[in-house]
């Protein structure tokens, strides 16, 4: 099969696959692309919105579409992290075994993050990263594909644990999801009011995911491409003279793990525009999800009542 041929394939079995999502889950459509290029990408994703916005709706099916295993953990102040990895028991042979946790899953659903210890929390680092947890000195490798996406509520701070800066830096995408329009609120109460009930169809497999996974990182990128993301992540790096964005706003930015999400998102959300290889457009169609939540701000950004997007927009228009 030629590389059109394979790009025509990739593309149309996504739009089948966001068509089939759309069918349950009404609106958000930015965040159903995002989760899905994040998901393409071997990426993680933290989305962020009031409770009501179809965040847990959306990660079940997905995982009914692409029929992989799906669990869900309520993040609480008294989880555990052997609530979530694992834990060895004496079994009847008084032998240690080992019993899995719910991360032993394709798609995990990490609901509320925020509302857990900073222990528990950096118990998914080894998971997110190395696809692997370890317990009493061996490593149990996770299904493939494994994929998280977690949720944090933005207006109940009482009871939550910021996430620290490592484990935020694990998440390739933070989403923002925002309330739906009138039309499709209407919508939502059409087929949740009712005895509607539409059976998910499964579009893709998960070896279907790993391939695709696989052929994202062999897209080429041409060399203007990589310096425009290099230069735009230098910009969110203060102490530098060159840099007056940053310094006037900025406590401090993103580091290199920043450039190479956005450089693996861009060539996939090129790839299902039909592009073989991405450009300076599909950069900047990513580069906020990548960087909002990697870049902190300081006491004169929060008092001009800027937020990160308005500084992201600002360092974009200066990079020629």
């Amino acid at each position: 099969m030629t590389q059109p041929q394979v790009l025509e394939n990739i593309v149309e079995k996504c739009n089948l696959l966001k068509q089939e999502i759309g069918k349950i889950v009404v609106g958000q459509h930015d965040a159903i692309d995002k989760v899905l290029i994040a998901m393409f990408c071997g990426g993680h994703c933290l989305l962020t919105g009031v409770p009501g916005l179809a965040k847990t709706l959306l990660v079940k099916t997905l995982a009914q579409s692409i029929g992989a295993k799906f669990k869900r953990v309520q993040f609480t102040p008294d989880l555990m992290p052997s609530d979530i990895i694992g834990m060895e028991i004496l079994s009847k042979d008084r032998e240690m075994e080992f019993v899995q946790g719910p991360i032993f899953t394709n798609i995990l659903l990490a609901d509320e993050i925020n509302r857990t210890s900073p222990k528990t929390q950096s118990a998914l680092l080894e998971a997110m990263q190395e696809h692997s947890v370890t317990v009493g000195g061996k490593t149990y490798k996770l299904d493939e594909p494994f994929f998280v996406l977690a949720t944090q509520n933005p207006i109940e701070q009482e009871g939550t644990y910021p996430l620290p800066e490592a484990q935020l830096d694990r998440f390739m995408f933070m989403l923002i999801m925002d309330y739906p329009t009138k039309e499709e609120e209407i919508q939502i109460l059409k087929t949740t009011t009712t005895t509607y009930a539409y059976q998910v169809q499964n579009i893709m497999t998960g070896n279907d995911i790993i391939q695709m996974q696989e052929l994202i990182r062999q897209i080429p990128v041409s060399d203007n491409v990589y310096s425009y993301t290099v230069d735009l992540v230098n910009k969110t790096r203060p102490n530098s003279k060159e840099n007056t964005i940053a310094n006037k706003y900025l406590m401090w930015g993103a580091g290199p793990r920043a450039c190479q999400y956005i450089i693996i998102g861009a060539k996939c959300y090129g790839a299902l525009h039909g592009k073989f290889s991405p450009d300076i457009e599909d950069i900047n169609a990513v580069c906020k999800d990548v960087l909002r939540h990697r870049i902190v701000l300081n006491y004169t950004a929060q008092s001009e009542g800027l937020a990160a997007d308005d500084i992201i927009d600002m360092l974009t228009t200066t990079i020629g």
